[in-house]
C-alpha cells in the first residue's frame, strides 16, 4: 500500500491515506499507455470527410475538342483534375479510424497512468472538496492553495457547485471515477482526488 498525504482545501496536510497497490501501485506498462492514448485520439476522429473524384463530378461526358489539330493539349473531359470544377485526385472518403483494445488492456493502461502520477508526486488527495456556491474564484483559491495550475479534478459524485466553478478555469477539468481516461490523466499536470473519489476508483478498478 502506498501512503500519500491528505490535504484540506486550505492546502494544509491533515493526514495520510493508503492507496491500493492494485490500482495505484502496478508495474507501469508504457506500451499499453501509448496504445490507450492512440486509441482515444483515433476514436475521437469523425472520419466523415468526403470529396468527389472525377467519376463522381457531374458533367464532362463530352470530349471538349478534337484530339489533334487544335494546338491545345489533348483533353478527354472537362472534369479531369487539372480543370476548374474537375474531380479531386485521390479524394478522401468516409472511413472508420477506430482502434480496438480489449478491456483488460484498457484497465491496465489506466492503472499504469494513475501509478505513474503517484510515482511522480503529481497526484493530490483532498479530504473533501465542497463549495457553498458556484464561484470560480473560490475554486481558483483551492487550486492556488495546492500550488496547482493545470489539473484534472476527480469527484466522487457530480457536485454541480464544484463542476460549474471549475468550468471557466483554463487548464482545469472535472471528471467522475467512471469517466476518467488515460489521455486526460497524462495530459494534465496534476490529478486531484478526494478521499471519496479515490475509494470509488479503487472499488471500480481494484
Amino acid at each position: 500500500m502506498a501512503n500519500v498525504s491528505v490535504y484540506n482545501m486550505e492546502g494544509k496536510e491533515v493526514g495520510t491515506m493508503e492507496l491500493n497497490d492494485a490500482v495505484f501501485g502496478v508495474e507501469v506498462n508504457d506500451h499499453l499507455v501509448h496504445l490507450a492514448v492512440v486509441r482515444q485520439l483515433a476514436n475521437n476522429r469523425q472520419g466523415t470527410q468526403k470529396a468527389k473524384t472525377r467519376s463522381e463530378v457531374s458533367g464532362g461526358g463530352r470530349k471538349p475538342w478534337r484530339q489533334k489539330g487544335t494546338g491545345h493539349a489533348r483533353q478527354g473531359s472537362t472534369r479531369a483534375p487539372q480543370w476548374t470544377g474537375g474531380g479531386v485526385v485521390f479524394a478522401p472518403t468516409p472511413r472508420d479510424y477506430s482502434v480496438k483494445m480489449n478491456k483488460k488492456e484498457r484497465r491496465l493502461a489506466l492503472k499504469s497512468a494513475l501509478t505513474s502520477r503517484v510515482q511522480e508526486n503529481k497526484l493530490i488527495v483532498l479530504d473533501e472538496l465542497k463549495l457553498d456556491e458556484v464561484k470560480t474564484k473560490a475554486m481558483q483559491n483551492v487550486l492556488n492553495n495546492l500550488n496547482v495550475s493545470k489539473a484534472m479534478v476527480v469527484l466522487a459524485d457530480n457536485d454541480a457547485n464544484v463542476v460549474l466553478s471549475a468550468r471557466n478555469i483554463p487548464g482545469v477539468i472535472t471528471a467522475l471515477p467512471n469517466t476518467i481516461n488515460v489521455y486526460d490523466v497524462l495530459k494534465y499536470n496534476t490529478v486531484i482526488l478526494t478521499k471519496a473519489s479515490a475509494a470509488a476508483i479503487e472499488e471500480v478498478y481494484a
